[in-house]
């Protein structure tokens, strides 16, 4: 096996590093909310989910609010997960760049006004606060399971 083979390791043979794992586990989730938002029931005040704007009342698990944007946007995360999982080091790009992303959603949450139009995903504070998790959650995951491969030599994740 050539070293550059070893170095960005998709996963053919079937072994896959932990960082794959968990990176595709975090797209399969986002994949499920982004399905689950489509739900009536799952999702409360269905018949009020808007396309993007801060006037969709509708709410996965009737705490986070949703529209059809916001859960198009889960879709394509947990798509995109599912295919950087594919890789040690795409996966370790998207748990670290995704967590990025997820924290500055966060900020955004906290600064804008929830009844303005830049409001438009749209976000509450309850989706604010799952945004740092998610964000911190994802982040350190990345770069303790790098480390991890490192320290174990499983030079495929770094």
């Amino acid at each position: 096996m050539s070293t550059n083979r070893t170095l960005d390791t998709d996963t053919g043979t079937g072994a896959r590093t932990t960082i794959q794992r968990v990176a595709a586990l975090v797209g399969a989730v986002f994949l499920l909310v982004g399905i689950l938002g489509f739900v009536p029931g799952i999702t409360t005040n269905y018949d009020q989910l808007a396309f993007a704007d801060h006037h969709s009342q509708a709410k996965l698990l009737g705490i986070f609010q949703v529209s059809v944007l916001h859960n198009l946007v889960h879709l394509a995360f947990g798509v995109a997960g599912l295919v950087m999982a594919k890789r040690a080091r795409t996966a370790f790009t998207y748990l670290v760049g995704g967590g990025a992303i997820y924290l500055v959603l966060w900020l955004y949450g906290l600064f804008i006004d929830k009844e303005s139009s830049a409001n438009f995903v749209p976000v509450n504070s309850a989706d604010d606060w799952l945004h740092f998790f998610l964000g911190a959650a994802m982040i350190a995951a990345g770069l303790m399971l790098r480390r991890q491969a490192a320290r174990t030599g499983d030079v495929r994740a770094t």
